[in-house]
């Protein structure tokens, strides 16, 4: 007792020993002692002393507390203490204040302490699976300081630990069980820890997600009052950014599940903004950013656009647009929001038509993009504010022709409206206002309401300015390049950024439009500005200038349809040559693309800048850029005998498409015909066949009749001579009234012959009729078997069945003359399909001559260094070959 006297500080007689003695003393305990209780004690010493003697608890106690871990699962107390011991020598927090040298120092001290100690503990990957094992006491007194270990050795050794919690078997989902935890401690502590579980490991967010995570986070969320909560609401932000950052397979799930709908209360926000906390505004940063994670233009096009209909649909993007336009919002959360909209509506056409039909809740309504376009073109706006409004202005425009139009309309004499502000007019203002940042920002604006639509660029060709009274108006064109030249004259601060938007208007404007084209160079002053600018050596920014003028330059040259005399192409190349040259002016354009600043605006559609002065290129002109840069190089050293040499092998090559067109067309229509004359003969030899099935079941019928025939007639003849003898016999004794009786019955069955013969003309009825009339005949014989018959009677009876069979004889004959006739039609078919197997064949001799003339060109081509490529053509030929051996097995 001495000895814990002293520890725990008492006042024991002699010299104090040192810490680590002490500390030794204590493992020593810890180790052999057979009581749970005095290693109980011991391990609770080691915890008071483990935060001053860190190094050497770490270094002689880890070993003893982790057998503690393993040996005493039955007492949650001493499991408590040997925990907490743990995470005080692994954990890196200090909490004591020095100064910054000293700071710094000790940190990186405590850092590599902190390491040493965690790669110690995980060289064993069963003291990770005990751990784990331990988190399922429900004991609070061992289960928080358990995830508290396992957080700080997440956070020093982060990529290990995932490792070998990802293989450990239902590792991940004993820490989701934290999350269920009714002790809030516990479950905030365990959103820590999957906080820093989730880094950087697509395989475990997936595995978090798929167990159940978004639906705890989002109910956590609302427990917690959503954006009104507290630090506990962040961190489940902060974790559901981890899940769904740069993971599309758990995006997909979020969407899936319906879980987008459940974020749209989270923007309800009031009518009174004012009195914002820090806490709301960050846990509204953090909603804004998840939404913008669901549809960032970096994931694919089909999973954003399905989560940009989703938002649409529950009203997610009206309630932003609501925030949008609402006052009192801090400066922060509606420059997020702003960019928030800007990708929600980016390539949806449903989502832009949405956003032009927002009004801003003004006297007179106004509507949303002109009140922003109001802000970007402030210059008393912050910087970032006006950055989110040209990013949301671009978004609009993106692949919406129709927004496009609306833009350019404003713009237009015929829809000019004097008495309200439009946003055509706000981009003029900026254009030529005092600040080079709204000209900036104005130019790049106008610049994509022209992306990649050759409409409204020869549209914009009619707008006219008034510059000043009386004098006449010009055009918008002719105004851009007029600033150019005047700012380019000033010397102080030579407004670079003026120059570089206006340049990158001026190309995205007449590149792809040979009209825009020959107005800029009617101009007689454009070109000799621009050679001028590109042939001076000027400083760095001024290089740049010279590049995009360079661009500029190409353009004319690379779209001019030589319209203009003295400007045509080859005398624009020549005059390169002579005031620049070639290879400067090459050198002059490939500058661009070594900038800083352009490598950092083509990595990503948003506009983001530092300072205003890094403002300098525009995503979309960057795509631009590398698309003209090639082709103008390779146009500018092209000699006009090449040019010549190339139109010349175009216009030949245009002429032989045509002759292989018009080949390609005449063999479609023999492969039409052709194929219908199959057809045809298909039909009619299916027609054939069923013919002589019919003729065979015919003569079949007819034989079988035939047989029947003299059966009967055999019958007939002996029942005739038993008549006669009865006749003889009995004919004194009939009386007269008998005999007519009889006479009567005769008539009436010569009635029934008679109506038998007119059905002959369907045989299996007049077969059956036959039939019929023998059995009645048979058995009224035999009724009056008693009676003598004259011979005479039945004599009639077998006239008309000889009477029969001529009929049949005779249409006999003529289903063999119907036969015939068939024969000699599919000799006539097979003869039509022979001579059309011969237009064939020329056809083919043909084509085999001019494929002779092609290839011929193909090698003057090759010869000249062009590559031509004609697998059309040979495909064609293939087809027409494999269809005409079809042909010639089908006969």
């Amino acid at each position: 007792m001495n000895f814990f006297r002293g520890v725990m500080g008492g006042q024991p007689a002699g010299p104090q020993p040192s810490g680590a003695e002490t500390i030794q003393k204590l493992c020593d305990r810890v180790a052999s002692s057979t009581l749970l209780d005095d290693r109980r004690d011991a391990v609770r010493a080691l915890k008071s002393l483990s935060k001053k003697y860190r190094l050497e608890v770490g270094t002689q106690a880890m070993d003893h507390l982790i057998r503690i871990l393993q040996t005493d699962r039955s007492d949650s107390e001493i499991l408590g203490y040997a925990l907490d011991t743990l995470y005080n020598i692994i954990c890196n927090d200090e909490e004591e204040e020095q100064d910054e040298s000293e700071e710094e120092t000790q940190q990186k001290q405590v850092d590599d302490l902190g390491a040493q100690f965690t790669d110690r503990f995980i060289q064993d990957q069963e003291n990770i699976t005990l751990l784990l094992t331990i988190l399922e006491e429900f004991d609070f007194h061992v289960r928080l300081p358990g995830v508290k270990l396992l957080t700080a050795l997440l956070k020093n050794q982060c990529a290990q630990l995932q490792g070998i919690i990802l293989v450990s078997p239902m590792g991940v989902s004993r820490l989701m069980d934290l999350l269920a935890d009714s002790r809030e401690v516990i479950r905030n502590d365990g959103l820590l820890l999957l906080l820093q579980l989730t880094k950087g490991n697509a395989a475990i967010q997936k595995i978090v997600a798929f167990e159940n995570a978004f639906e705890r986070l989002l109910d956590i969320i609302t427990e917690e009052g959503s954006s009104d909560g507290g630090i506990v609401v962040e961190d489940c932000l902060l974790l559901l950014l981890n899940l769904l950052k740069n993971n599309s397979s758990n995006q997909n799930f979020f969407k899936e599940g319906s879980y987008i709908q459940r974020m749209k209360p989270w923007f309800e926000v009031g009518d009174d903004n004012s009195g914002w906390s820090a806490q709301k505004v960050t846990n509204l940063h953090y909603m804004l950013q998840l939404v913008r994670v669901m549809v960032s233009p970096v994931n694919s096009p089909g999973a954003t656009a399905s989560c940009q209909k989703a938002m649409f649909q529950c009203g997610l993007l009206q309630q932003l647009c609501t925030i949008l336009m609402a006052t009192g919002v801090p400066a922060d959360i509606l420059t997020e929001t702003i960019n928030t909209v800007s990708e929600v509506i980016r390539g949806s056409q449903v989502n832009q038509d949405y956003f032009a039909s927002v009004n801003a809740p003004s006297n007179p309504p106004r509507p949303a993009i002109v009140v922003l376009l109001m802000s970007m073109v402030n210059e008393r706006q912050p910087f970032v504010l006006r950055c989110a409004v040209l990013y949301c202005f671009q978004c609009f425009l993106y692949k919406n022709q129709k927004g496009q139009g609306e833009i350019v309309a404003t713009l237009l004499p015929s829809t000019i409206d004097a008495n309200s502000i439009s946003a055509g007019q706000l981009l003029c203002g900026g254009l030529f206002s005092a600040d080079s940042l709204s000209n900036w920002c104005a130019a790049v604006a106008l610049g994509h309401a022209l992306q990649d639509n050759l409409t409204q660029k020869e549209q914009l060709l009619r707008v006219q300015l008034a510059t000043s009274l009386g004098k006449p108006p010009v055009s918008l064109l002719q105004q851009c390049t007029n600033i150019l030249s005047q700012v380019t004259t000033i010397v102080e601060g030579s407004k670079v950024q003026t120059r570089v938007g206006l340049l990158m208007l001026l190309c995205t404007w007449i590149s792809n439009c040979p009209i825009a084209v020959t107005h800029f160079l009617h101009n007689q002053e454009n070109v000799p500005f621009l050679t001028a600018q590109i042939s001076e050596n000027l400083g760095e920014d001024e290089r740049l200038v010279q590049g995009l003028c360079a661009l500029l330059l190409g353009i004319c040259i690379y779209y001019n349809d030589n319209s203009l005399e003295n400007y045509t192409k080859e005398k624009l190349k020549q005059l390169i040559e002579k005031r620049i040259g070639k290879e400067n002016f090459v050198e002059k354009l490939g500058f661009i693309t070594k900038h800083e600043l352009y490598s950092r605006a083509a990595q990503k559609p948003q506009p983001t800048f530092s300072t205003p002065e890094h403002m300098l290129f525009d995503h979309e002109f960057t795509k631009l850029f590398k698309e003209l840069e090639g082709v103008i190089t390779k146009a500018v050293h092209k000699s006009s005998e090449e040019e010549k040499k190339e139109e010349e092998v175009k216009k030949t090559l245009e002429q032989h498409d045509s002759i292989v067109t018009q080949y390609k067309d005449l063999i479609r229509e023999q492969d039409t015909h052709i194929k219908a004359l199959k057809e045809q003969v298909a039909g009619l030899t299916s027609q054939s066949e069923e013919m002589q099935t019919t003729i065979t079941q015919q003569l079949s019928q007819i034989q079988q009749h035939k047989d029947q025939y003299s059966i009967l007639k055999l019958k007939l003849g002996k029942s005739g001579d038993q008549g006669s003898a009865l006749d003889g016999a009995q004919v004194n004794g009939l009386q007269q009234e008998e005999l007519t009786q009889l006479r009567e019955e005769l008539d009436e069955l010569r009635g029934q012959q008679s109506l038998l013969q007119t059905q002959l003309s369907d045989k299996d009825a007049l077969i059956n009729s036959m039939v019929s009339l023998l059995v009645v005949l048979l058995s009224l014989y035999f009724l009056l078997h008693g009676f003598i018959l004259s011979p005479l009677c039945f004599q009639d009876e077998l006239t008309s069945l000889s009477s029969n069979r001529t009929a049949l004889d005779t249409e006999l004959a003529s289903a063999n003359s119907t036969v015939a006739i068939l024969q000699a039609e599919k000799t006539k078919l097979q003869n039509e399909v022979q001579e059309t197997k011969k237009e064939q064949d020329e056809l083919l001799m043909l084509l085999a001559d001019q494929d002779q003339k092609i290839l011929s060109l193909k090698q003057k081509l090759k010869d000249l260094g062009e590559t031509i490529e004609d697998e059309d053509d040979l495909d064609t030929r293939d087809q027409f070959e494999e269809e005409d051996e079809e042909e010639e097995d089908d006969e």
